[in-house]
């Protein structure tokens, strides 16, 4: 019986790939994943920061700063979702304006 820990996700399928983050605190970043281990400290490059809206710190802008190669700590990992096939849709839970 072999005690090696394994991580709760399997992120060797996205090596080499165009990976997008989410942090606690609210940043988000995009590179193309480099590395990971158990621990899920994830190592990007050509990483990419989306700018917060100054205005509403909780939404996300299209602004980007190039941040080069990145180092996420496990510990402030949210969400790792990969790049290709992700698109945003409309909250489900928000209440439009005609409905009062």
């Amino acid at each position: 019986m072999a005690n090696k820990k394994e991580s709760a996700v399997d992120l060797a399928k996205f090596i080499d790939k165009g990976v997008r983050i989410k942090l606690a605190g609210g940043r988000e970043v995009s590179g193309v994943l480099k590395g990971y281990d158990q621990l899920l400290n994830i190592v990007l490059d050509e990483g990419v920061e989306y700018l917060r809206d100054p205005e509403d710190p909780l939404q996300v802008t299209d602004a980007t700063r190039s941040l080069g190669l990145v180092v996420c700590r496990g510990t402030a990992v949210m969400l790792v979702a990969p790049t290709l096939g992700m698109e945003q849709i409309a909250n489900p839970f928000t209440q439009g304006d005609d409905e009062a």
